[in-house]
């Protein structure tokens, strides 16, 4: 008789997500002369580095029923306020047609970054949608198919302004009253190039003549819609470049920065659409000028024609490819936000310019209402001309009234002891206008709150140019034109719903649906990612879990999830590579050694960490020539920073050197920087952190559940 371990062994998820069967092994064993798996791995592997006992201390299996129960019990102790932090950060309504046939739909979650055109077109259509929509409001001759995120879009900005500037300065300006989160992102990108930030009030503190660009926030991050024409026009004639961080809601009732002077207009598409979900993955954006698009960072989807002179797309510039200069090249990204830039792209399609302005004249008129209800109450709102944030000046009362609004359902901004911000989005309604005024202690009169209220934005900032004017902003507006179009544009695209795509390290799976599902449950959708801790105790506790056991898998002592992409996890590491030098005295040591094999974004992320790049040749097999390392790491002994390799090796290969050239790196002083993109082939059968590397990142779409 079968026994209840064995057949609840069969409903493992194991036997449903691994599609080769026990047939399909022994063919593929016999075909490369392996009797079994462990005496695969044991030929393949380094004796030197083989874990000897394989399993690794990750809990026991579960079924899939079990993990979302889990899921939901971990959920359940998250609470969900309606949020009014703002930041960058905004209550959407995914349209439910978007929701469940863009972002919960396999055919477009699992397609790959749309490198090939021909499989790639519906996917690149979007795109150009979402370029088309970026331009328009922007104002702006060309935008990317999307960035990281918005601090990230105003980094590549200052470093693309710095490569295209004619001005002679050093010193890039940043706004005081941009988010935070972009101020520390700059600053942390600056460093490294020399690059002299500094913090100025746009029309009270003067631009230097050291100068050669500035980044403003419109509207400024504390809800002030200022007139920066002036300024503006005052650095374009003194050649300087201007980045504008802008919400893209909002430029749908203002003036676009790209009327008014901006070089570079960058931002988040977070709020077309796409659930705050604890502070992302969003889709940025960047906009420039026609005369910039060579030094545009990311890709720029572009119309062309194929063979039979039918109307095509493909990818006309991307920094991908700038592999081939290696550290030339501009910039370390190599990805995007492909599936989050779909989605606000099809939020623009779906709601079209008209549904636009509804949604953005609602935003606006509801946060005109409360402030008109509190200055009627003799409460102090400093802010002058706004769109859908305003500061509230409550002295030495700031703490009370953010206590007061949790316990009336709301998140409001702590800004200081005497401030707190307020910032509107599309899913408030006139019973929170009502509310938050009770939270301020103004008893909101329901019958009067439209009345005679003034609005909140100047006339002659008031934009009169219109927006999304190609038609297919405004031929889908029944759900079911939309739900024909999407599927339309599915229907080009290959995706892992209806074939293999066999791309090396990528590894390309098939995102089994009950990891997936989570993602748009509102218990982890839609929490701000500046919510007091203790409301998002479930949550932390699943990053929490997830970061040890990505440090058990990998052998490392500490591992941290906040970089957004590979590209980042290099730079963050090379980061700390350099901070340790520096913390040891070490500060010269600025060598990094990359073998020529290596991926183009290792090069890249060492010089924007500020290092010098010496290549190291491989041998006539691919493989890291050991001997031309021992020379190099003997020259640079005093400067030697960092070795960048990846194992296993780009061209497939678990190379039996690397302990070997761990060590020599060590005994020279340097650290070992040690690419994950091959994580994969690694789980369970070796750990970086146990056989010399000191730092990686782990690309963890290439080997767990994350849409590429």
């Amino acid at each position: 008789m079968t026994d209840l371990r064995s057949l609840e062994q069969r409903e493992l998820f194991i036997r449903r997500h691994i599609g080769p069967g026990p047939d399909e092994r022994q063919r593929m064993l016999d075909a490369v002369g392996a009797g079994s798996i462990d005496e695969l791995v044991a030929k393949a592997v380094p004796d030197a580095i083989r874990l000897e006992d394989a399993e690794l201390s990750l809990g026991e299996p579960m079924r899939e029923h079990e993990v979302l129960a889990e899921l939901r019990e971990l959920a359940g102790r998250n609470t969900v306020l309606k949020s009014f932090i703002g930041l960058g950060y905004t209550g959407t309504i995914t349209p439910p047609v978007i929701r469940r046939n863009v972002l919960e739909d396999p055919s477009w979650y699992t397609a790959y970054t749309p490198y090939q055109p021909e499989i790639s077109q519906g996917r690149l259509e979007a795109l150009l949608n979402f370029q088309t929509m970026v331009s328009d409001l922007t104002g702006m001759e060309l935008a990317n198919a999307s960035l990281l995120d918005e601090a990230t879009a105003a980094a590549e900005a200052m470093a693309m302004c710095r490569r295209v500037s004619r001005a002679d300065g050093e010193v890039f300006l940043v706004d005081a009253d941009c988010h935070p989160q972009t101020i520390a992102v700059v600053e942390t990108r600056a460093r490294p190039l020399g690059i002299d930030v500094r913090s100025f009030r746009p029309g009270e503190d003067e631009v230097g003549d050291d100068v050669y660009g500035v980044l403003l926030q419109y509207p400024g991050s504390g809800g002030e819609v200022r007139d920066l024409r002036g300024l503006a026009a005052e650095c374009n004639e003194r050649g300087i470049l201007v980045t504008v961080a802008a919400d893209l809601l909002a430029l749908v009732l203002l003036t676009p920065p790209g009327e008014w002077g901006a070089d570079v207009v960058v931002g988040s598409t977070q709020r077309f659409g796409v659930p705050m979900m604890f502070g992302g993955p969003h889709a940025a954006y960047m906009a420039t000028k026609e005369d910039h698009k060579r030094a545009l960072p990311g890709r720029l989807v572009g119309v062309s024609v194929d063979r039979a002179g039918r109307q095509a797309f493909r990818l006309a510039l991307q920094t991908r490819e700038q592999h081939i200069r290696r550290e030339k090249a501009t910039s370390n990204i190599c990805t995007s936000q492909v599936l989050l830039a779909i989605v606000a792209a099809m939020y623009a399609t779906y709601h079209g310019p008209e549904g636009l302005r509804t949604i953005a004249e609602r935003v606006h008129r509801l946060t005109a209402l409360l402030v008109a209800r509190l200055r009627d109450a003799d409460v102090d709102v400093p802010t002058g001309a706004f769109f859908d944030t305003v500061t509230v000046h409550v002295p030495d009362q700031a703490a009370r009234v953010l206590e007061a609004a949790v316990a009336a359902g709301y998140n409001l901004r702590p800004v200081d002891d005497d401030h707190v911000g307020i910032t509107f989005d599309e899913t408030t309604t006139r019973e929170d206008v009502e509310a938050l005024a009770a939270v301020f202690g103004v008893a909101a009169d329901p019958a009067g709150l439209d009345g005679d209220v003034p609005g909140g934005i100047p006339v002659d900032l008031r934009r009169t140019s219109e927006i999304l004017t190609h038609p297919v902003f405004s031929a889908h507006r029944s759900e079911t034109e939309m739900l024909r179009y999407l599927r339309r544009l599915s229907d080009r695209d290959v995706a892992l719903d209806r074939s293999m795509i066999p791309l090396g390290s990528c590894t390309m799976k098939l995102n089994a649906t009950a990891e997936m599902e989570p993602i748009t449950w509102p218990a982890f959708a839609d929490l701000h990612p500046f919510v007091p801790l203790d409301q998002a105790e479930g949550l932390l506790e699943l990053i929490g879990e997830l970061e040890d056991q990505l440090a058990e898998i990998t052998g490392y002592a500490r591992v941290s999830v906040q970089p957004n992409a590979g590209s980042q996890g290099e730079f963050a590491g090379l980061l700390a590579i350099r901070a340790y030098h520096e913390a040891n005295g070490d500060g010269q040591r600025t060598v990094c050694l990359i073998p020529s094999s290596a991926h183009g974004t290792n090069a890249a992320s060492a010089v924007m960490a500020g290092m010098e790049v010496k290549v190291v040749p491989c041998d006539e097999d691919g493989n890291v020539d050991v001997e031309a390392l021992r020379g190099l790491v003997e020259e640079h002994d005093d400067t030697l920073a960092a070795l960048m390799v990846t194992y296993p090796s780009t061209h497939g290969v678990y190379e039996q050197a690397i302990r070997e050239i761990c060590a020599l790196v060590h005994q020279h002083g340097g650290q070992v920087y040690l690419d994950g993109a091959n994580l994969n082939a690694l789980v369970g059968v070796a750990k970086p952190g146990e056989f010399g590397s000191d730092v990686s990142h782990l690309n963890l779409h290439k080997t767990f559940c994350i849409p590429h």
